[in-house]
């Protein structure tokens, strides 16, 4: 798994759980499919710009902060 796929998994997901949104509502406000919000999180999808384009608007912050290394803020618990 690449790290900036990694990184931009963590990222979403953590921005996701602060939001308290589900992966479904997520994908569906950003108009994506379930399991693919899943796999992106999860750093196995080569997401497009669009997408994070998408995703980053539905949560509320800019596309690059998607992109930015930082330590994983929220428990995967």
């Amino acid at each position: 798994m690449s790290s900036i796929l990694a990184t931009i998994g963590s990222n979403i997901k953590f921005h996701r759980k602060k939001l308290r949104l589900s992966q479904e509502q997520l994908a569906d406000l950003a108009d994506l499919h379930r399991t693919y919000v899943g796999s992106v999180e999860r750093g196995e999808r080569n997401i497009s710009a669009l997408n994070i384009e998408k995703l980053a608007a539905v949560l509320g912050v800019e596309p690059a902060k998607l992109l930015e290394s930082k330590p994983n803020q929220i428990d995967d618990k």
